[in-house]
């Protein structure tokens, strides 16, 4: 059960994440790399990728947040809390790579946010085990995303790669995180229905 106090946080940390530059206590990832000059095809291949990233962290931020509110178990509710500031640092990350690269972010970016808290919120009623198989189940297909994005970025673009590498490697850990805790697998159907639903964001936050 939540209570005031988490409710008043949530909709802190929703407004943070909408409208505030997020913040990265890590160093971003390929700072010292040097900028190559990109085409315009690159340029613009980059900020697309880029910008499916950070709407997949606006996601994720969303989910987790959902998550934490309706967890029963104060573990969890500290692991998943744990993962999300971890989270903030990704989105810092593509946030100022889109900047550096002359691109926007995503103009649905509260769309998806709203979407993503609600099925978060559904996910941690359905008890911890399965709101954390949820999360793991989230990560492993992420993580497949991201390693997509690196067969597409420009290789010449470093700075992007090193970051989208990065983030990968913090996903399978929390993948594995949120297993540790008692994680179940989940049904196929739902997979598969999560897959389709992610394939629509990120086609759609591809050009909008």
């Amino acid at each position: 059960m939540f209570n005031i106090d988490r409710v008043i946080i949530g909709l802190d940390n929703a407004l943070r994440t909408l409208a505030a530059p997020a913040q990265s206590c890590r160093p971003v990832p390929g700072d010292s790399l040097p900028d190559h000059d990109l085409t315009d095809l690159e340029k613009r291949k980059s900020i697309a990728l880029m910008r499916v990233n950070h709407v997949g962290e606006i996601c994720a931020q969303a989910l987790y947040q959902g998550q934490a509110l309706t967890a029963r178990n104060q573990v969890v509710q500290k692991a998943l809390s744990k993962a999300a500031r971890e989270e903030t640092e990704h989105l810092a990350w593509t946030e100022r790579r889109i900047a550096e690269l002359g691109g926007r972010k995503s103009l649905l970016n509260p769309v998806w946010y709203g979407g993503s808290f609600a099925i978060g919120l559904v996910a941690g009623m359905l008890g911890d085990k399965w709101n954390l198989g949820f999360l793991a189940e989230t990560e492993h297909q992420v993580e497949k995303h991201l390693a997509g994005h690196l067969q597409q970025l420009p290789a010449q673009d470093e700075k992007s790669r090193a970051i989208v590498t990065q983030m990968k490697t913090d996903e399978a850990c929390h993948a594995t995180m949120a297993v540790s805790h008692g994680g179940a697998e989940l049904p196929l159907p739902v997979k598969l229905a999560m897959k389709a639903s992610s394939k629509v964001m990120t086609k759609t936050a591809y050009w909008i």
